[in-house]
């Protein structure tokens, strides 16, 4: 639902930002995104009308005289990733560097543009994350305490 505000507040800002006279606007910073699409599978039907509708609205931005910047990324994170890795054979990271790849050339073929397009698995986000982390700890915004799990003996996991 908030992709959805997020492009019905952009063309709104479209409609009235075009009214006005592109040297009497006050250009914004802009940075927009869409649903990370997962690297356990195929760039869905979904994912593509969602990037390009952001795409568009983004070119649109720029049009006008925003400086309106799109990125987005692989979610490389979590179980199904594991096993679907162990299912074909191959390690996670060799899985993730495959999906990338075929997601990155499904939006070209569209033409859908991103500005960064990248991995929750790049040591860019990593660096990022643990700068997050590290605020929020430091500021009294995170506590320690056991959480039980359900975990697997044979495949070694946390489920």
């Amino acid at each position: 639902m908030q992709n959805h505000c997020l492009l019905v507040r952009a063309h709104a800002t479209i409609a009235t930002t075009a009214t006005v006279e592109k040297d009497q606007m006050t250009p914004k910073k802009i940075l927009a995104t869409a649903a990370l699409p997962y690297a356990n599978g195929e760039v869905h039907l979904g994912h593509l009308l969602e990037h390009l509708q952001v795409d568009i609205w983004c070119r649109a931005q720029r049009m006008i005289g925003h400086d309106c910047i799109f990125v987005c990324a692989d979610d490389t994170h979590g179980t199904p990733i594991m096993i679907r890795a162990r299912e074909e054979g191959i390690t996670p990271e060799n899985l993730i560097a495959r999906a990338h790849s075929e997601h990155m050339a499904d939006f070209r073929d569209l033409l859908i543009q991103h500005n960064i397009y990248s991995s929750t698995n790049s040591p860019e986000n990593k660096e990022l994350c643990e700068e997050f982390f590290h605020k929020m700890k430091a500021r009294g915004h995170t506590t320690i305490r056991p959480v039980e799990q359900q975990y697997c003996p044979t495949t070694r996991c946390f489920a």
